[in-house]
């Protein structure tokens, strides 16, 4: 009991000592760093000198936990500007597939405005709303109808070929049965051979050639144009070429492209002209003949 008494004792004033040498030091160290005496100077530095490198193990964990916090907002930063780049590039993605699109529209209508038609011809531009193509049927569906002046039976174009004719006219719309429709049937001339025959639909991207009177004549690779017969469709309008299916009968590869179909020309054509006065088409002094023959 006597021991630990003696411990108890020399303990406490022990800690007091303790404690006021450490006031005691730190006072002083205030006070040394508060004079202001050019001796007093050099030893502060020299104490920085000695005790201030030595003291780099200490502040390495401080620097490395500076720097990983560092690191962390610059890899979020780099986080941030890649989303926001991958954002930019879709976009830009959308306005690329916009621009391809009005470019090809753009291209299209040129290709319309290029097209040399018969000066008598004149036309207005419709854009596809729809296509109804079927195995049994093949047709689209135009935004301009009887309030444009459109008229049933008139031929349809696009930047190049012809396409059909129309078949069915509203207000606002009117429906073009396609040149490939089975219910379809063109008067055609194959050039340069001159010869006639009918380009008939057959639901098929390359309708055939029938009723040819001389097959020889035709190659693969000749020009097919309406010849006018019928004054359901203009002379001249071209429907493409000759080629030949794998059993040898003749089709025609048409020279419209009925895959991308966005804007089609109505050409206003109102028939030719019938012949009402036969003395018109007949040399001068031609009339007086056919009444003399008539007479005798």
């Amino acid at each position: 009991m006597a021991k630990d008494r003696a411990q108890v004792d020399y303990g406490g004033p022990l800690r007091r000592l303790v404690l006021a040498v450490l006031v005691l030091i730190l006072a002083g160290t205030f006070l040394l760093w508060r004079i202001d005496s050019p001796r007093v100077e050099r030893f502060r530095a020299q104490v920085t000198d000695r005790i201030v490198p030595n003291m780099d193990w200490a502040m390495a964990p401080v620097t490395g936990t500076i720097n990983l916090f560092r690191d962390f907002q610059s890899y979020r930063r780099i986080a941030e500007q890649n989303t926001e780049l991958r954002r930019e590039l879709r976009q830009m993605q959308a306005w690329k597939e916009a621009a391809l699109q009005l470019e090809q529209e753009n291209a299209r209508l040129l290709d319309l405005n290029n097209v040399r038609l018969d000066p008598r011809l004149t036309y207005i531009t419709g854009v596809v709303l729809a296509d109804s193509g079927s195995p049994f049927r093949q047709s689209v569906l135009l935004n301009v109808g009887a309030r444009d002046g459109i008229v049933e039976g008139w031929a349809t174009m696009d930047g190049i070929g012809l396409v059909g004719r129309i078949s069915g006219v509203a207000q606002n719309t009117a429906r073009v049965i396609m040149v490939t429709d089975a219910s379809s049937r063109v008067p055609a001339i194959i050039q340069p051979s001159g010869q006639r025959a009918i380009v008939a639909g057959d639901n098929s991207a390359a309708p055939p050639i029938d009723f040819l009177e001389s097959p020889d004549l035709v190659r693969p690779g000749d020009r097919v144009i309406s010849s006018g017969d019928g004054g359901v469709f203009p002379a001249g309008l071209l429907i493409g070429q000759v080629a030949a299916d794998p059993g040898g009968r003749l089709r025609v590869r048409l020279a419209a492209d009925y895959e991308r179909l966005e804007f089609l020309r109505v050409l206003r054509h109102y028939g030719t002209e019938p012949v009402t006065d036969d003395s018109n088409v007949l040399a001068p002094g031609g009339a007086a003949l056919l009444e003399t023959e008539a007479t005798q």
